[in-house]
C-alpha cells in the first residue's frame, strides 16, 4: 500500500491494439490475453468494439463474465445502438464500463457534418443514455488535441453533466508534445466545472515518438488514467506502451511520485503473449522488452556490469518477469525441467499441455544441440494459438533447390481434417512452397512482407518467419519458429491464410470513423 496518488492503468490491446493492420486476434487468444492483463493488476480493460461484428461482441462478452478483477470496457459510437450494444456486452462483468467517442475537432465535425451546437445536444443525448444504463461511463473527444480549447472546455462539461465518471482526453494522430499535453489537462482541470468529481484520462499515439512522454506530462498535469497497449501495439506508429509508462513510474518514482497496481514481474510474460499473437515481433531495443534491453557488449559496459550491474542498468531483469539466466536444455532433459523453464518463462501448463510441448521439445532437441530460453518461447507459440487457426494444417513439406532450375516443393496439407497433395514449382524454394499452398487453398491475397531473423546463435538456430498478406482491406500476419527456414516459411504463411479465414468468416468491422 502507499499513499502516493493512484494512476489507473486502462489497457486497450484487445480494441485499439487489435486495430493494427494485421494484428487480429481469435476468440481464445483474446481470452487469454484478457485474463493474462486482469491477473497483472490492470485496472481496466478495453475488451472490444462490441458493434463492430459478431465476433467482437461475443469476446467481451465472454471476457466480462470472466473478470476478477479488472473493470471490463466496451467501446461505442455516439450513438444509441452502438451504446445498448456495447452495453449488452459488458454488463455480465462485476464492474462494467461503457466508453462512447465522437471526433471533436474541426476536421471531425466536418466528416459528420454536424454544426458545434448540433454535436454538443449529440453528446449529452448519448452520454445521457449510457449513463442510464450504466454508472461508469467513459466519454471520449477523438482528436481532443486538434480541438479548439473554448469548444473542448464546453463539450467536457457537458459531458460531465451529462454523468460521464472518466473524461478522456485523445491524442488520436500523435501530434502533441509533452509540454501541449500537460496543458491542456491543466487548462481542463481548472476551468471546467466538475472537473474535480471526475478522472481524466490521457490516450497518445506514438507518432512523433513521444507517447510515452506525453502519457507522463499529463499524469504530472493532473491525468490519473493512462491508456495505452502491450508493447506500444496499435494503429500506425501504436500506442504507449503499458510497460513503458508502468516501469517509467516505478523507476522514477522519486520525480514522479505516483502508483500503479500493476504486477510488473508479469510484463516480460504478456509481451511475449501479446508478440506471438498478434504476429508482431518486438523490436531488438525496445524499451523496457525488447531483447537488447538488458544485453551489454562494449567492454566498457561489461566491466562495470561484472564490478555493479547498477553501473548500466536501471532496473532489474527480475522486476519485469525476465529471468536473470539464459540456461541451456537438451535432448536429455525431463518433463519436471521443462516444466519448471517454462514456469520461469512465464508459462504454466496444464498436463495435456505439457505432454504435446513436451514432444515438440523433444523433436527440437534431437536437431539442435542447445535448446535456449529463445528456442523454448518461439516453441510456445503452437501451443498458445487458438484452435480456430487449425483449418489448415502443415503436414509435409519436401523442397528441392540449388544451382539447378527449377526449384520444386512437395506439400501435403490437412484442409478441414482432409489431406490434399500438391507439386509446385517457384523461384526459389519458399516461392515454390508458397506456390503449393496457393494451388491447394486458392485465394487473392498480395503478400506484403516476409521477413526472416534468427532466434538464437549458430547455423542450427531457429528462423522465425513473419507473413503479413492483404486481400480486398483484410490485412493478417502469420508468424512461425523452426530450424528449416522453408518449413518456417510455409506455417507462417498457412498461419496468415488461417487467419484470413477468420477475418472472412467474421465479416468486415463497422468503420471507427463512421460517427453518425
Amino acid at each position: 500500500m502507499t499513499d502516493q496518488p493512484r494512476v489507473l492503468i486502462f489497457d486497450t490491446t484487445l480494441r485499439d491494439g487489435e486495430q493494427s493492420p494485421g494484428a487480429t486476434m481469435t476468440h481464445a487468444e483474446k481470452l487469454e490475453i484478457a485474463a493474462l492483463l486482469d491477473e497483472m493488476g490492470v485496472d481496466i480493460i478495453e475488451a472490444g468494439f462490441p458493434i463492430a461484428s459478431e465476433g467482437d461482441f461475443a469476446a467481451v462478452s465472454e471476457i466480462a463474465k470472466n473478470s476478477v478483477n479488472s473493470v471490463i470496457c466496451g467501446l461505442a459510437r455516439a450513438n444509441f445502438k452502438d451504446i445498448d450494444r456495447a452495453w449488452e456486452a459488458v454488463k455480465h462483468a462485476a464492474r462494467p464500463r461503457i466508453h462512447t467517442f465522437i471526433g471533436t475537432s474541426p476536421l471531425h465535425r466536418d466528416i459528420t457534418q454536424l454544426s458545434q451546437d448540433a454535436m454538443a445536444e449529440k453528446i449529452h443525448a448519448t452520454v445521457t443514455h449510457a449513463r442510464n444504463l450504466c454508472d461508469n461511463v467513459q466519454w471520449s473527444p477523438m482528436d481532443a488535441i486538434r480541438t479548439e480549447h473554448d469548444y473542448l472546455k464546453k463539450v467536457v462539461e457537458i459531458a460531465i453533466k451529462a454523468g460521464a465518471t472518466t473524461i478522456n482526453i485523445p491524442d488520436t494522430v500523435g501530434y502533441t508534445t509533452p509540454r501541449e499535453s500537460a496543458r491542456i489537462i491543466e487548462m481542463l482541470v481548472n476551468d471546467v466545472p466538475g472537473a474535480d468529481e471526475i478522472i481524466f484520462a490521457t490516450h497518445c499515439h506514438n507518432d512523433l515518438g513521444m507517447a510515452t512522454a506525453n502519457s507522463l506530462a499529463a499524469v504530472e498535469a493532473g491525468a490519473r488514467q493512462i491508456e495505452c497497449t502491450i508493447n506500444g501495439l496499435g494503429e500506425r506508429a501504436g500506442n504507449t506502451a503499458l510497460e513503458e509508462v508502468v516501469m517509467a513510474l516505478k523507476v522514477r518514482n522519486d520525480v514522479m511520485p505516483f502508483a500503479t497496481g500493476i504486477d510488473t514481474t508479469k510484463i516480460m510474460k504478456a509481451s511475449r503473449l501479446v508478440a506471438n499473437v498478434s504476429g508482431f515481433p518486438v523490436q531488438y531495443n525496445k524499451a523496457v522488452v525488447g531483447k537488447n534491453a538488458f544485453a551489454h557488449e562494449s567492454g566498457i559496459h561489461q566491466d562495470g556490469m561484472l564490478k555493479n550491474a547498477e553501473t548500466f542498468e536501471i532496473m532489474r531483469p527480475a522486476d519485469i518477469g525476465l529471468t536473470e539466466t539464459n540456461l541451456v536444455m537438451g535432448k536429455h532433459s525431463g518433463r519436471a525441467a521443462l516444466r519448471q523453464k517454462l514456469k520461469d518463462l512465464g508459462y504454466e501448463l496444464a498436463d495435456n499441455q505439457l505432454a504435446d510441448v513436451f514432444v515438440r521439445f523433444k523433436a527440437l532437441a534431437d536437431r539442435k544441440k542447445e535448446v535456449y530460453d529463445e528456442d523454448l518461447v518461439a516453441l510456445m507459440r503452437d501451443t498458445v494459438a487458438g484452435e480456430e487457426l487449425d483449418r489448415i494444417q502443415v503436414k509435409f513439406l519436401r523442397v528441392i533447390c540449388g544451382t539447378e532450375a527449377p526449384q520444386s516443393a512437395d506439400l501435403i496439407l490437412t484442409i478441414d481434417g482432409t489431406d490434399r497433395q500438391v507439386t509446385a514449382q517457384g523461384d526459389g524454394p519458399v516461392d515454390a512452397a508458397f506456390n503449393a499452398v496457393k494451388a491447394l487453398v486458392p485465394h487473392n491475397a498480395r503478400l506484403q512482407l516476409y521477413q526472416v531473423h534468427a532466434v538464437t546463435e549458430g547455423t542450427d538456430a531457429q528462423a522465425t518467419v513473419s507473413v503479413r498478406m492483404e486481400e480486398d482491406g483484410r490485412i493478417v500476419t502469420g508468424q512461425s519458429a523452426d530450424t528449416d527456414t522453408v518449413v518456417a516459411s510455409c506455417k507462417a504463411y498457412v498461419g496468415a491464410l488461417n487467419r484470413l479465414l477468420v477475418k472472412r468468416d467474421s465479416g468486415r468491422p463497422v468503420s471507427y470513423k463512421d460517427v453518425g
